[in-house]
């Protein structure tokens, strides 16, 4: 680190857990946020104000009026606007040093599998289970630590799923794909705006202690957030031998 990166980071360099060496492997690091709205708002912002080396974000839509009671990266003057890169212009001016790449796209398969192999970690801040099931496949079999969240109405969670541990169950041992699930959207139950900031900042610390090798991570547990009550809770959960993303006869190894 030069003498402007000394004191830019110096506050998180003052943590013994941290210090230069955690600082430097987060400079170094290459994030992969899937989604510029609730959830990746406040997790974008995090991770490039705490100075990723690389943040690609991805997302399909653009702004719209109704994204602004909760979707902090983005503005009035930006509606209409891809949201990537209506993100992007709000993070070059938090952190002119990192290097920030917006993808305008939907990820398929093969595109997402690529993009994943690239990160170091991969923050899963969309809002349907199709894609999240996707997203957790490609970072399977790429071995790449993946942090989930999902916020609805006054209820979020969290989880963490670290594929470099062998013993990490992965997303759909906890979420089978296929299973009679109601596919809510905020845009038709609604969502209390503080608490998608809460879940994206929470995604954020945990990615940022991935990168940074700090910590206890949520990897085998589920953080359950109540915003209307005030109380947290978390469940444990273990990998399922029979998964057939992640299982001893795994379909995609």
């Amino acid at each position: 680190m030069d003498d402007s990166q000394l004191c830019r980071y110096s506050r998180h360099i003052l943590l013994s857990e941290l210090g230069i060496e955690g600082q430097e492997r987060i400079l170094q690091s290459h994030a992969l946020v899937i989604g510029a709205g609730g959830l990746g708002s406040p997790a974008a912002l995090y991770l490039t104000s705490a100075g990723v080396g690389t943040l690609t974000l991805v997302d399909d839509d653009t702004v719209d009026a109704t994204n602004l009671q909760r979707q902090i990266l983005h503005t009035e003057a930006r509606i209409g606007q891809a949201k990537p890169v209506s993100a992007i212009q709000s993070l070059a001016e938090i952190n002119s040093s990192v290097r920030l790449i917006p993808l305008y796209e939907r990820m398929e398969e093969e595109t997402l599998k690529t993009h994943v192999a690239a990160a170091d970690v991969v923050l899963d801040c969309s809002d349907n289970f199709t894609t999240r099931h996707a997203i957790n496949r490609a970072c399977v079999q790429n071995r790449t630590p993946l942090v989930s969240g999902a916020a609805l109405r006054f209820s979020g969670q969290v989880s963490v799923f670290d594929f470099s541990r062998p013993d990490s169950p992965c997303y759909h041992c906890l979420f089978p794909d296929g299973q009679s699930v109601a596919a809510e959207r905020c845009n038709v139950t609604g969502v209390f705006a503080p608490l998608v900031g809460v879940v994206g900042c929470l995604q954020a610390a945990e990615a940022l202690k991935l990168l940074a090798d700090i910590g206890a991570r949520l990897t085998g547990r589920l953080l359950l957030i109540d915003i209307l009550s005030q109380t947290l809770r978390t469940v444990t959960f273990s990998k399922d031998p029979a998964c057939p993303v992640c299982g001893d006869n795994a379909r995609i190894a």
